[in-house]
């Protein structure tokens, strides 16, 4: 090992690592904490290959490198949640097949990177208030009695059964609410087939098995999805170092906090730092507690998980320093929002941010983690908060012993990755020092159709009076002064409720991702709690949920005795996964759908999440708001956005006494106490019990025994892609492009939202047809995120987005021209016509294409749609890499120059010639059927973007490299390497 001489000794020489500092380099204590990690893995993985001496010195080197060089990073991890890691696995059971028939050991597909699958997304709001929703079981499933269920036009009401029950009503008990809830196919539910933490009856004080919510909609979850799961659980046994999560355990940002990190790793005696990539763009989070991770594409994921390190350019790494102290009133999501409008204005697009200064002393360790979170908000790499005392007092409350905590710390400051804020003489050198007032952060949501489009709460009538008012655009709807202030009556359950602009209707609290913070969760219970006790109620109409990132949450919402009050209010538990945020949405009652609709209301939902584009969470709900969850509380309260919460009160109680958000807002001293009180290591223990213990019904599910996976031809969940057909052995030549149609012609923004679609199969749709033709009904549809194993969904998916603008349409939806026959079709039956005929397919589309979620269906969906360039004035970094994954080009308009200032109209042809030798930010020159011509650079970074793009993508790539070297003579034959 060229860096043998670095190897220094821990615990009396029992434990060794690599030591930088024993370079005896200045530069190396003046380095960002970031790149110190960098440079830590470059050196230990330094193999001549993937990692040279040079990519080790242009690290150590970084004040000079940083922006111009390319440098490998392994992550000693890989990250997958089970909707992006479902296309992750069948790809790589594919590939098995795919090496197989070459005559190779399809046993040689296996990841080398540890990968831990994380199956939370699937979870959909079945049920909410213990009650069955308008729309049962509207993703499918196999209910043995669906007749059971109440009609849409039936009020929401849970089963009858021997007497009454918990939850019936708000506020509503019974004295058989310790017997088992019965399922929707009448059988009853026992804690041993789904476990979770116990609850109490806060009227009886006597344990039940769980929220019936919960269970009901769990259920669901495991029914709708068995063959996912028979396939995730062929995956556990069938690869090599890949462990799965199962259902009802977490999300999986709250997983890989509370159990998969590790801060550091130790294998055969080695020590060194944790660091993961993870296919969601949320997996900054991580970033809070000193790991170093960022999210990436799926078929990114898949390559690092065969031993292929992420190529990145090293980067600049913006220091934020943090001054001033935290506004009493402001909650985590207050001062996330905050950092998020100073970092976006600040233009750190595809940096590092590392957070040092006094500030970050007052920050708790899930404060750094929900700041962490809103990363790709301000389209930073990463947001990095080095490991302090803080980070140690944090795990010294969850499940990290003494003497690990003792390891932990004496490695970190062997090699200088621990940080202190008292000596000013101690901070790195940044690229650049952006410096924020943490006293200057006051209450504020975001909305209503973008996360950066902050309103102080102080401003939020006002503000979404100006909505109504303003053009259609980022904020505006374009409502005319007549209609303001119209009001539409409507029955719900027997009763006359009204509706106007800016009613709530969804109030969604969540817990995970920017609001996994305790304080959080519990100043929105105290909240509730006062709330309840000054009479207050929430309008039965609001769809109320309690979304928990995992059962920690309601442990400690439970110990600290506040649950029984969210339950009061309607917010009751519906499950543990991702729901409301990707659109996971039962539908509304009829009633204010029917409202809503005749009213043409901007009706609001109101959810402290972390995703709310417009049409994201119902299709009939335009605003939507990201709100702390004691927000979303206030708001259902208030059942309007259109509330001054100083000058008004959030309602009456029984004596007519007005109540204001003031009198029920808990302090900040009360909720540290309450925090302090609950939180503690034992919720932490129970987490790690109910991981490894899992539940009956996926330690039940059988698998076969096989090493390729034996592919169902009937399943419409699972199905082998055809991304390995005609592979051959050697390289092709560039094929340039011939005549290309437009398939669409897009402008600003377009995000992978409206790309690839999460949320609900629309029945119209091209996807909806083809499930039809299979002989499903709607309701059998599922999501489009739980069949993202499915290439012929996912395809039909793609720009399926009802908000999608297409200049060649002129108004939001999935449509496109067909234009040799001037037809106005879906883009998925124009594209099938166009690959038929064989024309190559390009896409026009102007500023940050591709912005928003890391989704690896961004590219696949094109690809399989026969795109084979696409040509914008700018891309967003990360779907710009998934482009070239799968062998379509990102061509960049030339500066000031877009389809307007060349007069483009799209429906020319379009012809891109190839030299036979590519190279990075290669300039090409495109010619049109009209006789004009203009110039692109096509936007590979490097030279792997190119070798990748000349396979034809990442995985023609890895599988021609496994067939390759499976064929090579020698002891290393087996290894994954070109």
């Amino acid at each position: 090992h060229p860096y043998a001489h670095l190897i220094d000794t821990l615990k009396d020489g029992s434990i060794k690592f690599f030591n930088p500092r024993k370079l005896g380099d200045p530069r190396y204590d003046k380095l960002p904490l970031s790149v110190r990690i960098l440079l830590e893995e470059a050196i230990r993985n330094c193999d001549g290959f993937y990692t040279k001496e040079e990519d080790v010195q242009n690290i150590l080197d970084w004040q000079q490198q940083q922006g111009k060089v390319e440098v490998p990073f392994s992550p000693a991890r890989v990250l997958l949640q089970d909707f992006t890691g479902i296309p992750a696995m069948v790809d790589l059971a594919a590939m098995r097949d795919a090496v197989a028939k070459h005559g190779v050991d399809p046993n040689l597909v296996n990841p080398k990177c540890h990968t831990d699958l994380i199956v939370d997304h699937s979870l959909q709001i079945d049920y909410s208030k213990c009650a069955i929703q308008n729309a049962p079981n509207p993703g499918g499933g196999d209910s043995s009695n669906p007749n059971q269920h109440p009609s849409r036009s039936t009020p929401a009401r849970p089963p009858s059964r021997v007497g009454s029950h918990c939850g019936g009503q708000r506020g509503s008990c019974s004295k058989t609410a310790c017997s088992d809830p019965p399922t929707s196919s009448g059988r009853p539910v026992s804690v041993q087939q789904i476990e979770n933490t116990p609850l109490l009856c806060p009227f009886h004080l006597q344990p039940v098995s769980e929220v019936e919510t919960a269970l009901r909609n769990q259920e669901m979850e495991l029914q709708r999805n068995k063959e996912r799961l028979h396939f995730f659980k062929w995956c556990s046994k069938a690869f090599k170092n890949v462990n799965v999560v199962p259902p009802d355990v977490g999300a999986v940002h709250q997983v890989n906090l509370e159990y998969l990190s590790r801060v550091v790793h130790v294998s055969d005696g080695l020590i060194y730092p944790d660091s993961v990539v993870g296919t969601d763009s949320h997996t900054t989070m991580i970033n809070g507690l000193g790991v170093l991770g960022w999210g990436v594409g799926g078929i990114e994921s898949e390559a690092v998980m065969l031993g292929q390190p992420v190529s990145l350019t090293l980067p600049q790494v913006v220091g934020c320093k943090l001054v001033g102290s935290i506004n009493p009133l402001a909650t985590s999501i207050d001062i996330v929002l905050g950092i998020t409008k100073h970092l976006r204005q600040a233009g750190i697009s595809g940096k590092f941010v590392e957070f040092f200064g006094p500030g970050v002393s007052q920050l708790s360790a899930p404060d750094r983690t929900t700041i962490a979170n809103m990363c790709p908000e301000y389209n930073a790499t990463i947001s990095f908060f080095p490991v302090d005392p803080i980070t140690l007092k944090h795990f010294r409350k969850t499940n990290f012993t003494e003497e690990k905590l003792e390891l932990l710390e004496a490695y970190m400051k062997a090699v200088n990755l621990f940080q202190s804020y008292e000596e000013s003489l101690e901070d790195p050198q940044f690229s650049e020092v952006i410096t924020i007032n943490l006293s200057s952060m006051v209450p504020h949501v975001s909305g209503p159709k973008r996360a950066q489009d902050r309103v102080a709460v102080s401003s939020m009538k006002e503000d979404f009076q100006s909505c109504l008012n303003e053009k259609v655009g980022f904020k505006g709807f374009h409502i005319s002064k007549e209609k303001q202030d119209i009001r539409v009556p409507f029955l719900h359950c027997g009763q006359e409720y009204q509706l106007a602009h800016g009613s709530v209707v969804i109030a969604a609290v969540i817990s995970c991702t920017n609001n996994c913070n305790p304080s959080v969760m519990l100043t929105a219970g105290l909240m509730a709690k006062k709330a309840v006790e000054a009479g207050l109620v929430v309008k039965p109409y609001i769809q109320t949920s309690l979304a928990p990132g995992s059962g920690m949450v309601t442990h400690y919402l439970n110990a600290s005795g506040v649950l029984p009050y969210f339950n009061q209010l309607g917010f009751e538990v519906i499950g543990y996964g991702c729901a409301t945020c990707v659109g996971n949405t039962a539908p509304l009652p009829e009633a204010v759908v029917d409202a809503i609709k005749k009213g043409d209301l901007v009706a609001c939902g109101v959810l402290s999440g972390n995703r709310h584009f417009e049409g994201r969470l119902c299709d009939c709900v335009r605003a939507n708001y990201l709100a702390s969850p004691p927000l979303v509380v206030a708001y259902a309260i208030a059942g309007t956005v259109g509330i001054d919460f100083e000058k008004e009160p959030l309602g009456l109680t029984s004596e007519g006494k007005e109540v204001y958000l003031r009198d029920i807002w808990p302090s900040r001293e009360e909720v540290q106490h309450t925090e302090e009180d609950t939180v503690i290591s034992s919720i932490f223990k129970d987490l790690r019990r109910r991981m490894e213990k899992g539940n009956t019904f996926w330690n039940k599910i059988e698998c076969p025994d096989s090493v390729v996976f034996p592919w169902d031809h009937k399943s419409t969940y699972i199905r082998s892609p055809p991304f390995f057909s005609k592979l051959s052995k050697d390289i092709p030549a560039p094929q340039s492009i011939e005549n290309a149609h437009a398939l669409l012609f897009l402008g600003d923004k377009v995000t992978t939202d409206h790309i690839s679609p999460a949320g609900s199969i629309a029945r119209v749709s091209a996807a909806a047809k083809y499930l039809q033709s299979k002989r499903l009904t709607p309701r059998e549809f599922n999501s489009y995120g739980a069949r993202r194993g499915n290439d012929a969904v996912m395809t039909r998916g793609t720009f399926a987005s009802i908000k999608l603008h297409n200049r060649f349409i002129g108004k939001p939806g999935p449509k496109t021209l067909h234009i040799p026959s001037t037809q106005t079709l879906d883009v998925f039956e124009a594209a099938d016509r166009y690959q038929r005929d064989g024309t190559p397919l390009i896409i026009l589309a102007g500023k940050d294409y591709g912005s928003g979620n890391s989704r690896d269906w961004v590219a696949k969906g094109p690809y399989l749609l026969g795109v084979r360039a696409v040509i914008a004035e700018s891309f967003e970094k990360l779907h710009k890499n998934q482009l070239v994954g799968m062998g379509i080009m990102p061509l960049q308009f030339l500066s000031g120059q877009n389809a307007d200032t060349l007069e483009l109209s799209g429906k020319e042809r379009f012809s891109v010639t190839l030299p036979e030798s590519l190279s990075p930010r290669l300039q090409l020159t495109v010619k049109t059927s009209n006789g004009t011509s203009f110039c692109v650079t096509a936007l590979f970074d490097s030279e792997m973007d190119v070798m990748v793009f000349q396979h034809g993508g990442l995985l023609r790539y890895v599988a021609r490299t496994v067939v390759k070297n499976s064929l090579r003579p020698g002891p290393d034959a087996t290894e994954f390497a070109p």
